[in-house]
């Protein structure tokens, strides 16, 4: 299965990338170790120092520049910036009026890694699962260190405005919106409200 593509990255990480970011990671912790041994070495207790993920990201939350439609939220205060919430409010096509949160879980390595996206609203969507794992091609095989969160969240928002039915994780809700759009549309206004479709219910997020 290949997950939802943003059309301006199309290019495939090769298997020397993944090598390389394998190395990457597997040197990052013998250097915490060593750190850490050098701080007890010399009667100290170790002092929490960021890492190159957490000095990246709080380079790309200063910079973020988020649709009006969008919050950022950091349920565990500043000290933990690794773990936010994103709210997206589509103002725009079938979800237009909806509200779904997002959470992100940021490795100490980002951006050599993905950041880690599920959808904490239960949606009925063509590329998120009830399960709340999303299809996304820049959070898996086109995830590139140039890129940041305000691609990934620019990202999400393109899943609400153009759902794909080519490449699905919820294989009933891309089968109606690809033969029914009509169908697919009354199907997530009547879940975004918080009723049933088939025997699934929806949690009213609208």
């Amino acid at each position: 299965m290949t997950c939802k593509r943003v059309s301006y990255f199309s290019l495939l990480e090769t298997v020397s990338n993944l090598e390389a970011r394998a190395i990457m990671i597997r040197l990052f912790k013998v250097k915490e170790k060593q750190r850490e041994i050098a701080e007890n070495a010399n009667g100290r207790a170790p002092v929490k120092k960021q890492s190159a993920g957490e000095l990246r990201l709080h380079k790309d939350i200063s910079e973020l520049n988020l649709p009006k439609t969008t919050t950022i939220a950091f349920p565990n205060g500043k000290d933990d910036l690794m773990n936010f919430e994103v709210t997206l409010r589509p103002d725009e096509g079938y979800y237009q009026g909806g509200m779904f949160m997002f959470t992100f879980q940021v490795s100490p390595i980002y951006p050599h890694e993905a950041p880690k996206v599920k959808c904490k609203t239960k949606v009925y969507h063509p590329n998120i699962d009830l399960e709340g794992n999303v299809c996304l091609n820049i959070l898996r095989e086109d995830w590139k260190p140039v890129l940041n969160i305000n691609t990934v969240i620019y990202g999400l928002h393109h899943l609400f405005t153009e759902p794909n039915s080519e490449d699905p994780l919820n294989h009933d809700a891309a089968a109606v919106l690809r033969d029914n759009p009509k169908m697919f549309e009354s199907n997530v206004r009547r879940a975004m409200s918080g009723g049933y479709v088939g025997q699934t219910h929806f949690p009213r997020c609208i």
